[in-house]
């Protein structure tokens, strides 16, 4: 024999009712014998209990209870409900009357669902002439009398199972109420939520039956709840003992009890899918096949009280004292935790039951109030336990650490003494983001990395169109999926939770919405995304007054903007601190040098100890190209410059390039690397354009360009035999004060120097050491374009990805 349970949601009105009396019928015409166990239909239950309540408070229920008697009677124009509706309506009359109710009024209200449930599918079954009989489970189970979750006595109830399954067996199918019980008085108990699970193994238990399948909505056991996290795998086998473990931590699809009569008779449990019949589920036996975390538990409806006080050091028998107060109010601690200091205990029991806790041990402890041994006594409900099922103490710190990173602090945690089990208390408004993220770092499945891209210009644009193109082969090699949730300019984003597609600048001008950063920041904890990402590829100075927000909210940040390194110095040091503060990581490689290795390098050598004299270079791709050209070749410079406008080497308005300051920013990030307190206004810088065209519209400077030319073709002509001009940033001086020498200037150099070698758009940094003397080391390459840019910030990326 094989006993069959289905779950509430299986048993809803429409596909889900007919699909359970298709499954019972195909197995009754296979010549299989079955017994099936039924729980209240759709969310029967919670409707009574709300109905109770509403009753209770002497609110308005008649309406809510009509609607519910035409959901149970449907479209089933032959069922039979009268009593069924008359016990509610005399029992909703007299507790309305009362003003209150019992637990033992309520298990009379909240029985009615599986009755209802069972004497459907009795007479749905009968209608395709299948021998269906009802069997109201109150005849069977026998429990003591605790209303609301009762313990079954197992003498009384199999003698009464083996009794009843001998009088109807045979081709009879018996559909059987789930959940609920009498006692010895014959009044209406429940074997707690979820109790139809546990209804089922007894019966199994009982008749020794060869197998129990648990249909519910989902296709088995997961490593977590996929409703929660989007990547959760389908767990094929179990073992009893793991599988009782997640019962007991929490997992929403097994009773705590349901496993352990199915363990004296080695009776597989398996979990199958209503809606699927080609998945073969999670089968649950004496044995399980694989090694390792199995899953991830959740616990809600919890409450986390504190006890904490002074006197608490070193005095023996207060966890006893806890215990036994709790104890004698039948009040069950699920988790406990001790600081190291012993000056505070906290532990995990039923939310419904914290106030009376809180009571119980004011009432334990008033002496030690009066004494101040002890300080408070407190309960924090909007928490949740995370139990990670399998996992090893010696590798927790790994999820632990992307807990932090993903500010997430958890605030109570303890592990089993197997040490195979950790449970986190965590804060329920962040259980979701927690979820994924420890289910990213010890299933080994792709880490997801959520971005929300700021500016999308030729470098922005150019960096969402590399992650796209490159994000399957990124995912396949090193299990990262880059997720770019958000892209956003001055005036709207586009929002997709699961990820922008290759049509997202059509999308941003379609659909895009206006937005406050605030926005972005909600949406992402609205929809519990974790390792979160800023990129930063405008060049505004008012986005970068978000870097604080960003930070605060749980984002890193990657920018090729270079703004932010070179505000106050004041900031500068406000803004590492926050990053300290929040444990985020802060990358701009391309604020210098475009894609080139240069502030890592510059870094590493610092970080090393290494003492760097000198940096000199040419920091500009653009004026690289300008000044490159114009050395070797006969032509006017208003005549390069214009070509340089052209190939998209400079600025719209190429006075940005010209007037320095973008090299004079780049000069002061490596300084402040190498720990110097620069200011802006300390550097040095020679303005490239005559005074008389600083000022007036672009269009009035593109149409003077002409101007140019006698004043560098003077420059040119000066020079020394066999020598080019370079616009280069130099930082130098005594670099181990608190300031050093910050100089932008043209120069004229040696054709054959290091520096009179650069070609086309190229940057070239010359780094000076102690080490090194006077042989410096160089880095060279193309120092200006989107691609190149964009494919640094990618890199950026990718590094912190790794870090994480």
């Amino acid at each position: 024999m094989k006993v069959l349970k289905f779950g509430g949601k299986s048993l809803a009105n429409g596909k889900g009712i007919l699909t359970v009396v298709d499954i019972i019928e195909d197995k009754v015409k296979k010549g299989e014998q079955i017994a099936v166990v039924l729980s209240a239909r759709g969310n029967t239950t919670d409707e009574l209990e709300n109905i109770l309540e509403n009753a209770k408070d002497n609110l308005s229920y008649v309406e809510q209870l009509e609607a519910f008697k035409k959901y149970q009677v449907s479209d089933f124009v032959n069922v039979d409900f009268v009593n069924e509706f008359e016990t509610l309506d005399k029992l909703f009359e007299g507790v309305s009357l009362l003003g209150d109710y019992s637990k033992r009024i309520k298990d009379q209200v909240l029985s009615q669902g599986e009755v209802l449930s069972a004497k459907l599918i009795t007479q749905l079954l009968q209608e395709k002439n299948i021998n269906a009989n009802f069997t109201d489970s109150r005849s069977l189970i026998i429990t003591d009398a605790q209303f609301g979750d009762a313990q079954p006595l197992d003498k009384l109830s199999k003698d009464n199972v083996i009794d009843h399954f001998k009088k109807h067996n045979g081709t009879t199918v018996n559909i059987v109420t789930g959940f609920i019980a009498a006692n010895a008085k014959n009044e209406t108990t429940t074997l707690g939520r979820n109790g139809s699970n546990y209804t089922a193994s007894l019966l199994a238990n009982y008749l020794e039956a060869d197998e129990l399948q648990n249909f519910t909505h989902v296709d088995g056991i997961y490593t977590a709840n996929p409703d929660l996290v989007q990547d959760a795998i389908k767990i094929e086998k179990l073992s009893f003992s793991e599988a009782n473990e997640l019962a007991y931590f929490g997992a929403n699809i097994l009773h705590a009890k349901t496993i352990i009569p199915l363990i004296e008779k080695g009776i597989p449990l398996r979990i199958l899918n209503t809606f699927d019949h080609k998945n073969d589920g999670t089968l649950i036996t004496s044995k399980s096949s694989e090694k390792g975390i199995k899953s991830l538990s959740v616990l809600e409806n919890v409450a986390l009280i504190n006890l904490e006080g002074r006197g608490l050091l070193g005095k023996a028998g207060v966890d006893a004292r806890i215990f036994r107060a709790l104890a004698h109010k039948n009040i069950s601690v699920s988790i406990i935790s001790q600081g190291s200091s012993e000056r505070g205990i906290g532990f995990i029991v039923d939310a419904d039951q914290a106030k009376e806790a809180k009571l119980v041990l004011e009432q334990e402890f008033e002496a030690d109030f009066h004494k101040q041994d002890v300080s408070v006594i407190s309960i924090e409900k909007e928490v949740s336990v995370i139990s990670i099922i399998g996992q090893d103490l010696s590798t927790f710190h790994k999820p632990y650490n992307a807990l932090i990173k993903n500010q997430i602090i958890p605030l109570l945690f303890n592990n089993t003494v197997t040490g195979k089990n950790v449970s986190l208390v965590v804060q329920k408004a962040q259980l979701h983001r927690a979820l994924n993220v420890i289910h990213g770092e010890i299933f080994e499945i792709s880490k997801k990395i959520n971005l929300a891209v700021f500016g999308h210009g030729l470098v922005g644009g150019t960096l969402i169109d590399q992650i796209l193109k490159s994000a399957k082969q990124i995912e396949k090699r090193k299990k990262i999926k880059l997720n770019v949730f958000a892209v956003a300019n001055s005036k709207k984003v586009l929002l997709e939770k699961n990820g922008i597609d290759v049509d997202w600048e059509n999308k941003v001008k379609e659909v895009g919405e206006p937005y406050q950063l605030k926005d972005i920041v909600n949406y992402a904890n609205d929809n519990h995304l974790e390792n979160l990402i800023a990129v930063d590829n405008t060049a505004s100075q008012d986005f970068t007054n978000n870097y604080l927000d960003l930070i605060a909210h749980g984002f890193d940040l990657v920018s090729s903007n270079k703004v932010a390194n070179t505000l106050s110095f004041d900031f500068y040091k406000q803004l590492r601190s926050a990053l300290e503060q929040n444990q985020k990581q802060y990358l701009y490689e391309t604020n210098v040098g475009a894609g080139l290795p240069l502030i890592d390098t510059i870094k590493l050598l610092h970080l090393s100890g290494e003492n760097i004299t000198r940096i000199k270079g040419v920091f500009s791709g653009s004026l690289s190209y300008l000044f490159n050209t114009f050395s070797q070749e006969d032509r006017l410079f208003s005549e390069v410059l214009q070509e340089a406008i052209d190939k998209g080497f400079t600025e719209p308005d190429p006075r940005e390039d010209l007037c320095g300051n973008d090299v004079g920013r780049k000069l002061l990030i490596l300084a402040r690397e190498l720990d110097l307190s620069n200011e802006f206004v300390d550097v040095n810088i020679h303005n490239l354009i005559p005074e008389n065209l600083r000022k007036g519209e672009a269009t009035e400077f593109l149409n003077s360009l002409s101007a140019l030319d006698s004043v560098y073709q003077k420059v040119k002509e000066q020079q020394k035999p066999n020598h080019v001009l370079r616009y280069i940033g130099d930082l130098w001086g005594d670099l181990s004060q608190e300031k050093g020498t910050l100089d932008v200037k043209l120069i004229s150099v040696p054709q054959s120097s290091a520096l009179g070698q650069v070609k086309g758009s190229d940057s070239i940094f010359e780094i000076y050491t102690e080490s090194y003397g006077d042989q410096p080391i160089v880095i060279q390459g193309a120092g200006a374009g989107s691609a190149v840019t964009a494919r640094g910030v990618f890199g950026d990326i990718l590094r912190l990805t790794e870090k994480r």
